[in-house]
């Protein structure tokens, strides 16, 4: 018999000892969940146990980026316990409790490499929408590079120039919509945004790097810095106002990036680009990033039109 419990965060440890099995991208520290929590509208963490021992867990939340009507899961069931129901008796609490919030979509994301999980979803009904797939720097194996930014541009840090936030935001609201599978998604107020946006756990004004274009913010790259895992730091968000696009911004402040985590003792860089998302993926490339097997964007109807 399964038992699925609703968990706190004092128990988070177990919870991601159990995800972190299954897809590594869902290890890290207990401080990053909780901000993750903080930063959604909802969330929820679910651990199933059968005869005493841990099968499986679960997340779901609403809100933090989702479309109207769209909540997201994710179903981690261990290896040893599969074919016993485990997985199917999680997703049933969560697509239960994303209903219970008005959702009528969930949305899931498994490991494209992992066939097993990508069939398991097939079967019950989700049909791929986006694929993100990851990208790997070895700062370990370069030099840090020059910045060499276009003529009039200027790289500041945000913790040199806190004042520039609301340009940050204007930017924000131009890049954001732009991401392939993105323009559905509504843009949070100013103040949500700068809250769950730009200053989570893992987010660092030092690591928030502005072009700053006739004195004016032209665009911006942001690093996520996991307090976990202190040999990789993550790309968040590149964004470039659409009329100065094309002019090389971007690609200097993608070499800000390198330098400085090369400069901070990083080993690693990495980035998840929307296979759609076309110059973004080439500048990646252009600068010796490797691609690696990412993460399947999926989606069920749970009731409704989708």
């Amino acid at each position: 018999m399964t038992e699925i419990d609703e968990i706190g965060a004092d128990d988070l440890e177990r919870w991601i000892g159990i995800a972190g099995r299954v897809r590594a991208d869902r290890k890290g520290g207990v401080a990053e969940y909780i901000d993750w929590k903080r930063q959604a509208e909802d969330m929820v963490w679910l651990v199933a146990s059968r005869d005493g021992e841990d099968a499986g867990a679960a997340l779901a939340y609403v809100g933090w980026h989702s479309k109207p009507g769209t909540g997201h899961g994710e179903v981690f069931v261990l290896p040893e316990q599969r074919g016993v129901g485990v997985g199917s008796e999680l997703y049933a609490r969560v697509a239960g409790w994303v209903q219970e919030r008005g959702c009528v979509v969930l949305e899931t994301a498994v490991a494209e490499d992992d066939a097993e999980s990508l069939a398991w979803v097939d079967r019950r009904g989700f049909r791929e929408v986006g694929r993100n797939s990851k990208m790997v720097l070895d700062l370990t194996a370069i030099e840090a590079p020059e910045i060499d930014p276009p003529a009039g541009v200027e790289i500041v840090t945000w913790a040199e120039r806190p004042e520039l936030a609301p340009g940050l935001y204007a930017v924000a609201c131009e890049a954001y919509p732009d991401v392939p599978g993105d323009e559905a998604t509504p843009m949070d107020s100013y103040e949500q945004w700068l809250s769950t946006d730009m200053q989570g756990d893992s987010d660092r004004p030092d690591a928030t790097f502005i072009a700053l274009v006739d004195g004016e913010v032209g665009g911006y790259a942001k690093l996520s810095l996991s307090k976990s895992d202190t040999k990789v730091a993550y790309h968040d968000m590149t964004g470039v106002r659409r009329e100065l696009r094309g002019r090389g911004i971007a690609a200097a402040l993608k070499r800000t990036q390198i330098r400085w985590a090369k400069q901070a003792g990083y080993e690693k860089l990495q980035t998840a680009n929307e296979v759609r998302n076309a110059p973004i993926r080439a500048l990646n490339q252009r600068h010796g990033y490797k691609l690696e097997p990412g993460l399947v964007i999926l989606r069920d109807t749970l009731s409704g039109p989708d």
